[in-house]
């Protein structure tokens, strides 16, 4: 049955406005739905707090010359009415989204607020509470629903990472290198595991390499003191041999000098 508009009056003549679309109606509801930002859980732990900023850093320090994507984490992301109305759904711990504004300020992701972008990458950092939903329900809405490209989930526990990409439709399984890393086309590097100190907490981290098999570094204080430790040893060496190298040069020309006289040897 139509929804009709309340009749307007003009000129004394009673126009019936046309009745809303099924879009028009659907947005209408959802207009009336109120989004939340947040549910009051916390993070996991505090290796999920500094793990899941160091993945959205990494992004914005490979991508900092762009401004046409988005990088996210604990957010909810809204896509029907129905999961919008019952809230029973809780964002990704990263997510990326290409070709969408930067600069837009964002307390959740709402699909029908931002041109129907669904995400094009998602990193489940998973514990022993949540590894289950998220090989299993999380990884059908991201398939079936969002049909994001590139999905991966890391177990802390057990130290593995997977990943799946989108193939005709369906997730196909990435298959990692020698180095256990696994490559996302989306995002141009390769992800993989690495032992180090964040935050003042040392421990595994997922990272990003580049295709040269380099660290994307993150501005840190530590990462910083270490980038120019490295840096000014390669100088060091670098001086050692260029004054090695004069050396000789300087001998040669001596011995050359002394061959022909023109110096006493």
């Amino acid at each position: 049955m139509s929804v009709m508009s309340a009749p307007v009056l003009e000129n004394d003549i009673e126009i019936q406005e046309p009745p809303m679309s099924e879009v028009e109606r659907v947005f209408s509801k959802l207009a009336e739905v109120e989004l939340i930002a947040e549910d009051g859980i916390p993070l996991e732990t505090n290796w999920h707090r500094i793990q899941m900023n160091l993945l959205i850093d990494s992004v914005h320090f490979l991508w900092k010359d762009r401004s046409d994507y988005f990088a996210g984490g604990n957010m909810f992301i809204y896509f029907n009415l129905i999961q919008a109305k019952n809230r029973d759904y809780r964002g990704p711990d990263v997510f990326v989204v290409k070709d969408v504004d930067i600069s837009r300020k964002r307390d959740y992701w709402a699909i029908w607020e931002e041109n129907g972008h669904y995400p094009d990458v998602i990193v489940e950092l998973s514990s022993s509470s949540t590894i289950d939903i998220d090989l299993g329900t999380k990884k059908r809405i991201y398939e079936k629903i969002f049909h994001t490209q590139e999905y991966y989930c890391y177990d802390p526990d057990k130290k593995k990472l997977l990943g799946w990409q989108m193939v005709k439709g369906r997730y196909e399984e990435l298959t990692p290198n020698d180095r256990g890393w696994l490559y996302s086309e989306e995002l141009g590097v390769w992800i993989g595991k690495w032992v180090g100190e964040r935050a003042r907490l040392h421990d595994t981290w997922l990272r990003f390499y580049t295709e040269d098999n380099e660290l994307v570094l993150v501005p840190t204080i530590e990462e910083y003191e270490a980038k120019r430790a490295e840096n000014e040893a390669q100088r060091a060496e670098f001086e050692a041999k260029r004054a090695e190298k004069a050396e000789a040069e300087l001998a040669h020309l001596r011995e050359m000098l002394v061959k022909h006289g023109i110096a006493e040897s």
